[in-house]
């Protein structure tokens, strides 16, 4: 897993911002622990929040590429996920690497939008 630390807020490209600034508004509209969004290859973007019933439990980031693929997606150029946590899950990162390849890049952002850091999903 290639990692890097979170590049200043200018640094980061304006379409990975938007990303961020939607899984960030989910996840405070909804008051779910995580929110995320993925950018399919024609810039459609799908958001989601964590799902959490007592017969399904999704995490925001697997919603979101569940979401892209019913909706007729075939690749992901990116995936945030706006989280408490300090790393992007294991099953988070393989669930956009089935749809968009190991090199896809998954931004992880603090509650307030910050990017902590840059993996892939592979």
């Amino acid at each position: 897993m290639t990692q890097s630390a979170g590049p200043g807020p200018a640094d980061i490209d304006p379409e990975d911002r938007k990303i961020i600034t939607l899984a960030r508004a989910t996840r405070a509209r909804n008051g779910v622990a995580e929110g995320a969004a993925v950018r399919d290859e024609t810039g459609r973007t799908y958001v989601a929040g964590t799902v959490d019933l007592d017969s399904l439990k999704l995490s925001a980031l697997r919603t979101a590429v569940a979401m892209a693929v019913a909706s007729g997606a075939t690749s992901l150029e990116a995936a945030a996920v706006v989280t408490e946590a300090a790393e992007a899950a294991a099953e988070d990162r393989a669930a956009v690497r089935d749809l968009g390849g190991p090199a896809t890049p998954v931004l992880l952002a603090a509650p307030d939008g910050t990017l902590r850091s840059t993996v892939e999903a592979g």
